[in-house]
């Protein structure tokens, strides 16, 4: 995108224009405020323009009871983070500063892929809430890898096994953790989705949402039991664990499960369905990240409206009033179908207001 300025609405703002003229990079230049990093590429360098040496980024927005602003810049693979013109060590800084909830076509694979994608669903939104979320999950991950590195270590030199004991208490403290903090978020985020995905279906369709842990642990569950019973698997696995020389049990196998009508949304739902369950999941986050941190997170919604029909559109495009949402679309109705709220034009990388 070219050098410019936008002034959006406190409503929807809708980023409109042709194929490949520069939309989603609006959306992920918003997204990089919430931490530093791309929804589309891992790689900084991927976010500065071809011809250009260099990429900066300047956010004036209303955070925790007051103005701010925040400042990104990047070089090469380099990045720089200034809060309020303080300049910050990491882009984690922007962490629980400026909150945001992003779809993008990608987030689809939530449904049509496997177990991973929704773990790292839960685990992104659980570690923007706090830090310490991150730090947990970090440790946990840590003593999974070095856990199973012992574990093939053992198949050679089985009198190593004396050690795991050392290795399984610190994995189950971690993974109980971890499993607690999944589960209270799971539970908050389920009754959410439910409501939206009834609103966006216009009460056609129910969606239910369990989290499903290796180690049967229940949201009504204390830390304690969880804990209990993750050792339990621990310990039940153990021989396996050794034979295989991976870790059979834990938060890293878990899933979460999402039916549309009571039906496997993955087996059963068509492309709408499923785009509307993702985006019920999504609104959830935001409406869980504004009960639990008091901020009302920006909506960000990238090509979002293909394959919903004409009703699902309107209750993206005239519903959610109340949050500050920019959507991208292409084609001319949708605009159109647009009650209150701005249009942006995007043309050759240059955006303006209609």
């Amino acid at each position: 995108m070219q050098d410019g300025d936008i002034l959006p609405c406190e409503g929807v703002n809708i980023i409109y224009g042709d194929n490949a003229q520069g939309k989603t990079n609006l959306i992920e230049a918003l997204w990089l405020f919430c931490g530093g990093h791309s929804f589309r590429t891992s790689r900084d360098s991927e976010v500065i323009r071809w011809d250009k040496d260099f990429a900066r980024l300047e956010l004036h927005f209303f955070g925790q009871n007051r103005a701010q602003t925040a400042r990104l810049t990047f070089k090469g693979n380099k990045k720089k983070t200034e809060i309020n013109g303080v300049e910050k060590a990491s882009a984690s800084a922007l962490i629980e500063k400026f909150c945001a909830v992003v779809f993008s076509p990608e987030h689809l694979n939530l449904i049509k892929r496997g177990p991973g994608e929704r773990r790292r669903f839960i685990d992104s939104a659980i570690c923007r809430e706090k830090l310490q979320n991150a730090v947990i999950l970090s440790k946990y991950n840590r003593m999974l890898s070095q856990r199973n590195a012992l574990l093939k270590d053992i198949l050679r030199r089985p009198h190593l096994e004396d050690t795991l004991d050392i290795w399984d208490e610190q994995l189950v403290r971690y993974g109980a953790l971890l499993m607690r903090k999944r589960l209270d978020y799971m539970q908050l985020l389920a009754q959410k989705a439910a409501v939206y995905h009834s609103g966006i279906s216009g009460g056609r369709e129910t969606l239910d949402i369990r989290y499903i842990t290796t180690a049967d642990g229940l949201p009504e569950d204390s830390l304690e039991v969880i804990r209990d019973k993750l050792a339990a698997k621990c310990a039940q696995n153990r021989k396996n664990d050794i034979h295989l020389g991976v870790t059979l049990a834990g938060p890293h196998r878990d899933d979460i499960e999402i039916r549309i009508n009571g039906k496997n949304a993955k087996s059963f739902g068509s492309q709408g369905q499923q785009r509307s369950a993702v985006l019920s999941l999504k609104l959830a986050e935001a409406a869980v990240l504004n009960e639990r941190m008091g901020e009302q997170p920006v909506i960000l919604l990238d090509d979002v409206l293909s394959e919903l029909d004409s009703g699902r559109q309107d209750f993206l495009l005239n519903e959610l009033k109340d949050n500050q949402v920019f959507i991208t679309c292409c084609e001319q109705s949708n605009k159109e179908q647009l009650r209150e709220g701005k249009v942006f034009l995007v043309e050759k990388g240059n955006i303006h207001g209609e």
